[in-house]
């Protein structure tokens, strides 16, 4: 665990006793300057894990988060904002129809999409993760289709040149995309390169283009970037997003779902 991410735990673990507490405070407290507990205040309400009112710093009893994670890892992931991605996963299964061909990416929103696509629907479901593997295989009426290759576990994807050859020979409905950072100007990027060949190929293979996110993930940029804003067809999120997204997201043509 890096310096950063020490002083963030301190801060969400005094901030959970003392309940609420000034900038200067925290800034007592961590022994750091208070630009640098401002900076932390920016990301912690980005995340919803704190809030912050009239001077007043106060964690959000609708988090989930505990501490700060040290580096991505899916397991980790599922712990972050889970009441959300549940409800947005829950959602994007009813866009699902009938024999529909659909292709589900990795990622811990799309795990409860995968959960609550109905057992008895007729569906061809491509995937290319453990976890969504594992919530597709015990239903009788879905057809699999898993592309296999090597094996990353942090995200528990399987990619390889062979998988992305044959994505790039199937045609689906709907691809229902994860993202670890969407900004306006930068676009939409995830945590690792060797996701991207893999995304920006089941994106040319499918009509509808369809983001699950959390509202957390908007204005974040990570370090691999696969696809604009404008290339989605459909965004799915929590009801935290802000006004001025909703706003931007509409004007560009997107048509979104909040839940």
């Amino acid at each position: 665990m890096n310096k950063k991410e020490t002083r963030l735990n301190n801060f969400i673990h005094f901030l959970k006793i003392k309940n609420s507490i000034t900038v200067k405070e925290m800034a007592t407290h961590l022994n750091v300057s208070e630009m640098t507990v401002r900076r932390d205040i920016k990301e912690l309400t980005a995340d919803h894990t704190i809030n912050f009112e009239n001077g007043k710093i106060m964690f959000n009893p609708q988090s989930s988060l505990s501490e700060a994670s040290p580096s991505y890892s899916l397991e980790s992931e599922k712990e972050k904002r889970n009441l959300q991605k549940e409800l947005i996963g829950k959602f994007a299964a009813t866009l699902v129809e009938p024999n529909d061909t659909v292709i589900i990416d990795s990622g811990s929103t799309t795990e409860h999409l995968a959960h609550y696509i109905p057992d008895s629907m007729p569906v061809t479901a491509l995937c290319y993760s453990m976890n969504i593997l594992n919530e597709l295989i015990t239903k009788e009426d879905i057809s699999l289709i898993f592309p296999g290759g090597f094996y990353h576990p942090n995200a528990q994807m399987f990619e390889s040149q062979q998988a992305i050859d044959l994505i790039n020979q199937i045609r689906a409905n709907k691809v229902f995309l994860s993202a670890a950072g969407i900004h306006r100007e930068l676009g939409i990027t995830c945590m690792h390169n060797y996701e991207i060949s893999t995304m920006q190929a089941v994106i040319k293979s499918s009509v509808t283009k369809i983001l699950l996110a959390d509202s957390s993930k908007f204005d974040q940029i990570r370090p691999a970037y696969f696809a604009s804003l404008e290339c989605i067809d459909i965004i799915v999120t929590d009801h935290y997003l802000a006004e001025e997204w909703q706003e931007y997201i509409r004007g560009v043509g997107i048509e979104l779902y909040l839940v």
